[in-house]
């Protein structure tokens, strides 16, 4: 007769794997003998190896039993079932592999892959990194929002880093981060800005230039952000106002103040 140490030994499990199967009911646990120990003979070293068997396969503990208790059909049965559920865990944990080696880029944390790679190719092409933080920052709450609409939007983007026109707003629009308020500069940019807007609406239809859709609450969320975080943004929009058009998520014409052009 075994002692439990002996037991799990044999069996290649510890002596506290052989507890837990006691407590689970998988194994039976027998009376203590006269010196106050439990001792196990040959057929539970075969329980035990067998239990062990179906524990490392990836059989959950709860259905070890049904097993070791199953014919041959039954047994045949509930083994096909569960690897069709490991089969199933296996593909969510390579979603999760993939998801987590993404997140070490840094952006595609709660970001779908086409926007990750839109902002890359922003940087690529010069435009300011606040810039591209602050698009990262709006894209989170748009994809958790509007996530059918995102390879709509994204097709889009695409066709507008291609143009030689909006990459010029963007690397003007990065010029003026740098700008204060009283900066004379600002408002040449401004102009500049409003410029390169109007020819785009002109030649592509405003449609170009306002594309989102949004609801305008949640547009001026999204704004109060980019206001927030880079100050130069709110005074820019003023002078975009006077010049026609309002608004950094989601552009609009406007009337424009009358002498708009080069004024404060």
């Amino acid at each position: 007769m075994l002692t439990i140490g002996e037991l799990a030994s044999y069996a290649g499990v510890t002596v506290r794997a052989v507890r837990h199967y006691h407590a689970k009911g998988l194994l039976p646990e027998p009376e203590r003998d006269h010196s106050g120990y439990r001792r196990y003979g040959a057929g539970a070293v075969v329980e035990l190896v067998k239990i062990r068997t179906l524990a490392e396969a990836g059989v959950p503990l709860a259905r070890v039993r049904e097993l070791l208790q199953a014919d041959e059909e039954e047994f045949a049965a509930a083994v096909a079932d569960i690897d069709k559920r490991l089969r199933g865990e296996i593909r969510a944990r390579q979603r999760h592999r993939e998801r987590i080696a993404r997140l070490a880029a840094g952006d595609s944390l709660a970001l779908p892959q086409e926007v990750v790679e839109y902002l890359d190719r922003l940087r690529a092409l010069g435009v300011d990194e606040r810039i591209v933080q602050v698009e990262r920052d709006g894209w989170i709450p748009l994809a958790a929002r509007s996530p059918e609409r995102v390879p709509e939007w994204m097709e889009r983007k695409r066709e507008q880093i291609a143009n030689p026109q909006f990459i010029d707003f963007y690397l003007t629009l990065s010029r003026a981060l740098d700008r204060t308020d009283a900066d004379p500069q600002l408002v040449e940019l401004a102009d500049k800005l409003a410029a390169c807007i109007t020819q785009m609406a002109n030649d592509q239809g405003e449609f170009y230039v306002d594309d989102t859709g949004l609801e305008p609450p949640f547009a001026e969320l999204l704004d109060t952000h980019v206001f927030d975080t880079l100050p130069p943004a709110r005074r820019l929009i003023e002078l975009l106002t006077k010049r026609g058009w309002t608004g950094w998520t989601q552009l609009e014409r406007v009337n424009p103040t009358r002498g708009a052009a080069g004024t404060r």
